[in-house]
């Protein structure tokens, strides 16, 4: 399959490519530094370009089966950045006829609100993410309002750990954890595993590592 990431050289970026690669997949990294992509691959084209600018967008888009989005930001101040990609994002895929997208949000995003544990729900969210978790809601609205055949996936916090294939898909993914996580190749895992079942089209999917699990469970929750 021909996929387009945005967010490539990102920690869980950087997870997706690799993982697509040896999946067999040609993959396409839209990325605004692309020297920190060090993967070497025939199958492997990178883009420069600046999802600030709707301009750089564009001519990414025309040719691939499904986008996939591991876009994230740091700031603690106000931001749209994260809101304003996924618009021009949507956008272009409109105008080119693109239908598949599979995004990277947060637990704690949407119906998801009050997922993600004491820790975040009591002092990280409130005191330090609030800025970035408002225009996470934003994207997701996004997202949602469009025709296309999207896929929102919303990691617990996320970890540098390795995949493990044991993670809760689904409703109540993090039910009973103090503190829920998921590593990062795990995410990516599960991204492609959706690109290629399409198991949860035009759903919002929480995601979280189980430690009772045996690879992918989604109905009953752990916890």
């Amino acid at each position: 399959m021909r996929i387009l990431i945005f967010g490539a050289t990102g920690r869980t970026g950087r997870q997706l490519v690799a993982q697509a690669l040896k999946r067999g997949h040609a993959v396409t990294a839209f990325a605004r530094t692309p020297g920190k992509l060090t993967l070497h691959d025939s199958r492997l084209t990178v883009i420069r370009g600046d999802v600030r600018i709707a301009e750089s967008i564009h001519p990414a888009v025309p040719g691939p089966d499904a986008v996939l989005s591991a876009l994230g930001t740091r700031s603690l101040r106000p931001t749209t950045l994260l809101s304003e990609a996924a618009r021009r994002i949507v956008h272009a895929m409109e105008v080119h006829g693109v239908r598949r997208i599979l995004w990277q949000s947060s637990l704690g995003v949407g119906e998801t609100r009050g997922q993600l544990g004491p820790l975040y729900n009591w002092l990280l969210i409130p005191l330090l993410l609030r800025r970035v978790f408002a225009d996470k809601e934003r994207q997701e609205a996004i997202l949602r309002a469009t025709p296309l055949d999207w896929t929102i996936v919303q990691p617990a916090a996320l970890t540098p750990g390795p995949r493990t294939g044991t993670y809760c898909a689904g409703p109540g993914a993090a039910a009973g954890q103090l503190f829920p996580r998921i590593s990062r190749a795990d995410v990516a895992h599960f991204l492609l595993e959706e690109l290629e079942q399409r198991r949860h089209v035009r759903q919002a999917v929480p995601l979280c590592y189980c430690p009772r699990g045996n690879g992918v469970r989604r109905r009953p929750a752990c916890g």
